[in-house]
């Protein structure tokens, strides 16, 4: 749900008042709802951005002490002086397990903390360390090394260089670019302060000495007074020093709203070099291509969450969340960079390749030569401090496993959270509820979740609902549980302020609202009209919140009821750039310009948190955020904000998505038709097509548009989308194991074809075509009137399978394939097993106990090998082990079912079905069954054309070993 005109005729509310919007105040909100850059600040809007952009590589003024060296079991500290300012700082270098080092610089004597965020937030836990060994001194540098890896700290000037496997692979101020705004005081304070502290001791406030001493006392004064001069001209210097003369340090302007900044400039930044590298990925969100691309004639990219309406497309904006993680890949290696930092964070990225520029020799390890590709990153935030995690892979899957154990996994979601979602904004009321629930049953097509916006509420206060509209929720649920269907309602974070709103009251009274500037409840405009928004940085705040998700609190809730957290990045309509404003007060005394960008994370991990608690924390629950941060995919969902229903949105769909995976929010999607807009029937279609075989799949439409529910369209569409449904319930799963994998190692579910082929460059730039898991590769259409498509099969030696069709593409090669509407080209990778459910099902629920088919497709040596996860697809009980795990392989023409875990006591009814073989030369003379000690024969067909057996009702449990033979 998001950001809309205002109509003539709509009610807002003001601190209890009631006003008709006013034609002056729809010009107003015009500005605010609308597609125009000017409403957010580029980097010439931004002092700190300008500030760290203008610096221009060469010799760092930053130098470390050697003689200060600290050395522990696993870390490394030295002092670091800024030579200009002389102003001091400690760094820090750790080794951590599993390839990665942690480099942190900061203040050394400050004069305010600097907000980090709290171990167990972002940080899962402290990282294990692991030893770094200090490998001597040579000349100005020092090395250190930890297994294969090893760091090289260059002293004077502070240059970090590091190396794996003898490669350099990562540089840090190569390009001398540091720069640490060091605490300070307010111009003029410090004078003030020395001038007063002397006149308190000066000769109008001492008695009057005694006359024969008059000489002597004059010659003291004399003195003094040199002294005292010679002080003030030292705090002068020490000022010129502290106070460079630049704009924007210690107020900034933004249209009409003047920030204040009552400790002053604290950004930081620092350029960050990958050797050998063309290729950078990751910083979402921003709606671009999954390579990020240099910003040599643009913006840096912006990591800041903000509301942004209807948002431009290649354009390094920012967008509702922000991650600040990197990858950076070649055919070699994969290496990541986490900078570990709330704040508002840009990242200008420059390549020698792209740019066709001559980089300084400061910035190339080896020779000196342009000819060796590299990329080069500057990051700067407005304030923290400089936390940097390097994860030196060597591959993609390495790399995602470094940095889930740095920030966790996606915990493995309920069964129907990866179905089909239904959503608008809004429906209706019951019975438009019930009757949108029917129609999907009318025309056969599945779904899991229908979802209720703001409307759903009283008067936009969250927690309620609207008597006249839903005067029986309780019935409403308990009639789409009957068929195992779930809803999902919009829970904001900003509260309406009512002092007959019982939680706005509690949040006021109890005092958990966060402050402006003068320690005020801040008052902004949302939804509700006058809001508070309470400060969910802090614990027995979202305490609080998880409490009010209680059926008690919920009142009208049920236990199939699951929640949605919009708006919270968080969204202000009257405040600068449609979000709190930077100076505002968060009741443990920090800035929101500290902690902008990890708010939103607060709000969804309260709020699956009081899901989690309704239950006791058995069941799994269901959140889907807007804002994120790094560790949002530990607690909730993400979707890529409010799209357009047009070709273009569908098509930056994938990279959006990619690039989430990418960073660990697996769990992601886009809004199936678009937000905005009433796309085209086409259009539609070809959505639903794509979202089917992306993580999360929800369609959802603006108030304003046309319904669309997929049964409203023409019966060819009608049936199309039926089938794409369909096709994602068979996939379940298989979508399903992937998950569960995915929470053990982090690896990306849906993933870009680099991640499988790393070694495979012409996959490098690769963002239509993607993997789901390792065994399938899709390739969405996303062009208007499109009835082919080119696909890029991966893979020297490899051999790819149409899902449908079963022809076969060899890899390594581009084909233009025939996509008519009624196809999605889809192709399994040979050597592969997918597990799929084939009976269609009003809702996963319904399928539980439902037979599974194996889809076998073999290689060039006519091998396969799969998994498959199953458990009771609802609570935690797989985590104390009462789940089933099964590896399948194919070999001498043999297909084996070895169960590798089945936990004391679960048990499963689902069985086996069908076995399909897919690349199979020949017709086999017998196909028989071997379990148990026994042997039966089996009934199957053989297509001699497709190279297809299909082998049915082999009849054993899937929780059995077995072997099915061909003969």
């Amino acid at each position: 749900m998001r950001s809309r005109m205002v109509a003539a005729s709509d009610t807002v509310f003001f601190s209890g008042h009631t006003m008709k919007v006013a034609g002056f105040f729809l010009l107003g909100l015009a500005s605010v709802f609308s597609v125009q850059r000017d409403n957010f600040r580029t980097c010439d809007n931004v002092g700190f951005c300008k500030r760290h952009r203008a610096l221009e590589p060469g010799t760092s003024s930053y130098a470390a002490s050697a003689s200060s060296m600290k050395l522990n079991p696993t870390s490394v500290s030295l002092d670091v002086l800024e030579k200009k300012s002389d102003v001091k700082f400690t760094l820090t270098i750790f080794g951590l397990k599993d390839n990665t080092f942690r480099i942190r610089l900061e203040e050394k004597d400050a004069m305010r903390k600097r907000y980090e965020p709290p171990v167990g937030d972002v940080l899962i836990k402290v990282p294990e360390g692991e030893e770094l060994k200090y490998n001597g001194q040579s000349g100005n540098q020092l090395t250190f090394n930890k297994g294969t890896s090893r760091v090289v700290l260059t002293t004077e000037p502070l240059r970090i260089d590091v190396y794996s496997d003898d490669d350099p692979v990562i540089s840090i101020n190569s390009q001398g670019l540091l720069k640490f705004e060091h605490t300070r005081p307010k111009p003029g304070w410090v004078s003030w302060l020395s001038s007063t502290l002397y006149s308190w001791f000066s000769p109008p406030f001492r008695e009057a000495p005694p006359a024969e001493n008059q000489d002597e006392e004059n010659k003291e004064e004399a003195q003094e007074g040199e002294e005292e001069q010679q002080k003030e001209e030292e705090v002068k210097e020490e000022e010129v020093k502290a106070e460079p003369e630049e704009p924007d340090m210690w107020e900034e302007t933004f249209k009409s709203h003047t920030d204040s900044k009552p400790f002053g400039p604290t950004s930081i930044g620092v350029d960050i070099s990958f050797p050998g590298v063309e290729h950078v990925y990751g910083i979402p969100e921003h709606a671009d291509s999954l390579a990020l691309k240099t910003t040599k004639t643009t913006d840096p990219y912006r990591l800041y969450n903000l509301d942004v309406f209807e948002y431009d497309l290649y354009n390094p904006m920012a967008l509702y969340g922000a991650v600040p993680l990197m990858l950076a890949h070649n055919e070699k290696r994969t290496v990541g960079v986490f900078w570990l930092n709330a704040a508002e964070t840009w990242v200008d990225i420059s390549s020698n390749v792209a740019d066709k520029s001559i980089f300084s020799n400061l910035a190339d390890f080896v020779t000196g030569n342009n000819e060796i590709p590299q990329t080069d990153t500057h990051w700067f935030s407005e304030s923290g401090v400089i936390d940097v995690f390097l994860m030196l892979g060597p591959g993609p899957k390495d790399v995602f496993r470094q940095y889930a154990a740095l920030t966790g996994t996606t915990p493995l979601p309920p069964l129907f959270s990866i179905s089909y979602h239904q959503c608008r904004w809004n429906y209706n009321d019951q019975d438009d509820v019930r009757t949108v629930d029917e129609n999907f049953d009318k025309f056969d097509i599945p779904y899991d979740v229908i979802w209720l916006d703001i409307e759903h509420t009283d008067g936009k206060r969250y927690f309620t609902w609207d008597a006249a509209k839903f005067p029986n929720s309780i019935e409403m649920l308990r009639n789409i549980s009957s068929k195992g269907r779930k809803m999902v309602t919009i829970v904001d974070p900003h509260l309406k302020r009512d002092d007959n709103y019982k939680v706005f009251a509690e949040a006021r009274d109890k005092g958990l609202l966060i402050k402006n500037k003068d320690g005020g409840d801040f008052d902004g405009w949302c939804w509700p009209g006058s809001s508070g928004w309470p400060d969910f940085l802090e614990k027995h705040v979202r305490d609080w919140w998880a409490d009010k998700f209680s059926a008690s609190e919920y009142v009208g809730s049920a236990p199939n009821l699951y929640v949605w957290n919009d708006m919270n990045e968080p969204s202000v309509f009257n405040a600068p750039e449609i979000t709190v404003n930077r100076d505002i007060k968060h009741l443990g005394g920090w800035e929101n310009r500290e902690v902008h960008n990890i708010y939103g994370m607060y709000v969804h991990e309260a709020t699956m948190d009081g899901l989690l608690k309704r239950t006791n924390y058995q069941e799994r629950a269901f959140v889907l955020t807007r804002a994120f941060f790094a560790g949002t995919q530990r607690t909730a969902a993400v979707w890529t904000g409010d799209n357009m229903g047009e070709w273009s949105h569908l098509k930056i769909s994938n990279p959006m998505i990619m690039s989430l995976n990418l960073v660990g929010i697996t769990f992601s999607g886009a809004d199936v038709g678009g937000f905005f807009r009433n796309p085209d029937n086409e259009l539609v279609t070809r959505w639903y097509q794509a979202g089917a075989f992306q993580p999360f799949f929800r369609a959802h439409a603006h108030l304003d548009t046309k319904r669309r529910e997929p049964y409203l369209l023409p019966d060819e569409n009608v049936k199309v989308i039926r089938e794409a449904i369909r096709a994602r319930y068979t996939y379940l799963p298989y979508w399903y194991t992937e998950f569960f994998t995915s929470e053990k190692d982090g690896a990306a579910v849906m993933r870009p074809l680099w991640v499988e082929f790393p070694k495979e460059k012409a996959t490098f730039g690769i963002d239509d075509n993607y993997m789901i898991g390792s065994a399938l590769l899709v390739r969405p259409v996303t062009d208007q009137g499109a009835t082919n498509a080119n696909v890029y099969f991966p893979g020297a030696g490899e051999v790819w399978y149409d899902v449908e069709t079963y022809q076969t593409y060899k890899g390594q090669q581009e084909v233009n394939v025939q996509a008519p509407l009624s196809k999605i080209p889809v192709y399994q990778k040979g050597g592969t097993i997918i597990p799929r459910k084939m009976r269609p099902r009003r809702s996963s629920t319904l399928m539980f106990d439902d037979p599974f088919t194996l889809v076998v497709a073999l290689d060039p040596k006519q091998e396969a090998n799969g998994q498959l996860f199953i458990d009771d697809y609802r609570t935690f009980k797989y985590r104390d082990g009462a789940y089933g795990f099964i590896k399948y392989s194919f070999t001498s023409h043999k297909l084996h079912s070895n169960v590798e875990h089945q936990g004391s006591g679960f048990t499963t009814k689902e069985w086996l079905e069908r076995v399909i073989v897919v690349g199979l030369p020949h017709e086999p003379r017998k196909v028989t069954l071997h379990q148990s000690g026994q042997t039966k024969e089996l009934i199957f067909t053989y297509d001699s054309t497709t190279h297809v057996l299909i082998i049915r009702k082999p009849g054993v449990n899937i929780l059995q070993n077995w072997t099915i033979s061909l003969h």
